[in-house]
């Protein structure tokens, strides 16, 4: 499985951006998947994440309310739109996938995903 994260840029405080990731080599509708991200002087942390039937999403309580995971089964791509943007949800933002979760739970740790994207790097201006 591969994993091409994009989306990322420069935006304002209260702007929107959508994230991307598009999946290689397995249909992410046989993936659980999430959003991870990574600030400056901080360790990786979860953002949001998608069940494998994709039913079921969580959200880290930082983003409740400004961001949504969902995903286009045709387009092989997991989305995260993004709003209501706050300097501090500047990051680079990682995409993860996981092959082996066949339940309907959502994972909100870093050890629980297989496969990793590159990273793509949002910038919120005060």
């Amino acid at each position: 499985v591969q994993l091409q994260a994009s989306g990322g840029g420069l935006v304002q405080a209260g702007g929107s951006l959508r994230l991307s990731c598009v999946a290689s080599g397995w249909p992410v509708s046989d993936l659980a998947m999430a959003w991870f991200r990574r600030s400056p002087g901080k360790e990786r942390e979860f953002v949001a994440a998608i069940s494998r039937d994709g039913d079921n999403t969580n959200k880290a309580d930082s983003v409740k309310g400004r961001f949504t995971i969902f995903r286009h089964n045709a387009l092989n791509t997991i989305y995260l739109q993004m709003g209501s943007l706050k300097p501090e949800d500047t990051a680079v933002y990682y995409c993860a996938a996981d092959r082996n979760r066949f339940d309907r739970a959502t994972y909100s740790r870093t050890v629980d995903y297989e496969y990793w994207g590159q990273g793509t790097l949002v910038t919120v201006s005060s």
